[in-house]
């Protein structure tokens, strides 16, 4: 069982417990006909509220991204003839590709934040998202993000496509997002541009394989 189930099954388990306990009555007299003397549905909007202020609906996808699969945050191998050595032009250096959500008129550029904790978003929940801020997250940050996603500048994404949850998050709240990406391995702080003019993929692009073509470059010095 996940986290986030266990923890509210165990919280009615917990409660409709105690209510028993109360009654001192015979399971077979309280089970059919006074079930919600036990757990009521203002019960389980009060566990259900109590989750969610805590923060612990987030802890399933920061448990699968940067702290248990920080590969997934560094360049693959594949890529690293193709973004490590590029050359720089115009100040900046191509270290990456991915699949556009939303195309705008032009790219944008901001400093790069890797979130992948809990921690991390309650504490932009608290403080706001720094001006500019552009998101790195894995496949699982659509979820892990939610709260937060229309105060980025933009969003990379190391996994899903433009039609995942994250892509419709993305064209929900007008983020510009670049899906399914290839990066080189890049730091909190670093300055990307994200190439938000490039086209969507076509319907079948993941059936075909014409996926990639907007590219992300790190500006240099």
């Amino acid at each position: 069982m996940l986290p986030l189930p266990g923890r509210y099954n165990s919280a009615v388990r917990e409660l409709a417990a105690q209510r028993f306990a109360a009654t001192s009555a015979a399971w077979k007299d309280v089970v059919f006909d006074r079930q919600y003397d036990l757990f009521s549905l203002a019960d389980a909007q009060a566990v259900e509220q109590e989750a969610l202020d805590s923060g612990y609906r987030f802890d399933f996808s920061a448990t699968v991204s940067l702290e248990s699969e920080p590969e997934k945050y560094k360049r693959p191998e594949k890529a690293a003839s193709a973004f490590a050595d590029g050359a720089v032009t115009d100040g900046r250096r191509q270290v990456g590709v991915g699949d556009n959500v939303i195309r705008k008129t032009s790219s944008v550029t901001g400093p790069v934040a890797l979130i992948s904790k809990i921690e991390q978003v309650m504490g932009f929940l608290a403080d706001g998202v720094p001006d500019g801020t552009i998101a790195v997250i894995d496949d699982s940050g659509g979820t892990l993000t939610a709260p937060i996603i229309e105060g980025f500048a933009g969003v990379i994404c190391l996994g899903g496509s433009v039609r995942s949850h994250l892509g419709i998050l993305a064209r929900e709240y007008d983020v510009p997002t670049l899906m399914n990406c290839t990066i080189d391995t890049l730091v909190d702080g670093d300055v990307v541009e994200i190439e938000v003019t490039a086209a969507p993929p076509a319907a079948d692009a993941y059936e075909t394989g014409d996926t990639g073509h907007a590219r992300i470059w790190k500006i240099e010095g």
